[in-house]
């Protein structure tokens, strides 16, 4: 959370809470009892995936980022994370005062592109290989749906704690583009990390051992397929 609140500093010290007042301004008190409460509303959703045996292990290889020209990717599960943000809520201003205050309705989605499970071509489905290389990458694909319902929980807790239910004050006509600013600045960079972290859990997943054992399953499947590609 350290990271959230240096990102928010600038966009906080804008905005003027209830403790800018001794005690509740007339107009304090028209907008903490008459507008709405500040609303976040944060969803995620899965969209399922898709398997697809069309690619060699040439292409799967040539996909994956960082890969090693002595090695061969046999699978590969590709996504996106996604998000959307949304902005809206109600809003008083006082002319006195010179001050706007505007309840925040945040609006926040979270979803993956479609995802998609590739096992090399060359691996005939239901074959042993084949079989061992998709229980592999099952398991990206579960880390992938896993994560996704725990940074929702992560990023509305964050939420909740930043507006705390309570409408916010700034000068007139300028709530909502510093409302947008913190969005843009903050938040999206916030979330787009917290969605990363699930790379670092699969990462963990493609261990040199775990490669090894792929490469001697099935009786020497694996290895009767890509040795002649080896030699090239």
């Amino acid at each position: 959370m350290k990271i959230l609140a240096s990102a928010f500093a600038f966009a906080l010290a804008l905005f003027c809470s209830h403790s800018c007042w001794a005690a509740r301004t007339p107009f304090q008190v028209r907008c903490e009892d008459s507008i709405d409460k500040a609303v976040s509303v944060l969803t995620s959703a899965q969209n399922g995936y898709t398997i697809n045996n069309s690619v060699s292990f040439h292409g799967l290889t040539a996909m994956k980022p960082g890969g090693s020209r002595n090695s061969f990717v046999l699978g590969l599960t590709r996504t996106e994370s996604r998000m959307s943000i949304g902005l809206n809520g109600a809003m008083l201003k006082d002319p006195v005062s010179g001050y706007e205050c505007v309840a925040p309705k945040i609006t926040v989605s979270l979803f993956y592109s479609p995802i998609v499970v590739y096992v090399g071509r060359e691996f005939s489905p239901g074959s042993c290989a084949y079989q061992e290389i998709l229980a592999h990458e099952m398991r990206h694909l579960k880390t992938y749906l896993d994560h996704l319902p725990k940074v929702e929980v992560t990023v509305r807790a964050a939420l909740s704690k930043r507006f705390d239910n309570k409408p916010l004050y700034a000068p007139a006509g300028r709530a909502r583009a510093l409302l947008q600013q913190e969005i843009n600045t903050g938040w999206m960079t916030y979330i787009k990390n917290e969605m990363a972290k699930v790379e670092i859990l699969q990462a963990a997943i493609d261990t040199p051992q775990e490669y090894a054992r792929l490469s001697k399953v099935c009786k020497g499947e694996v290895q009767s397929l890509i040795r002649p590609a080896k030699r090239h």
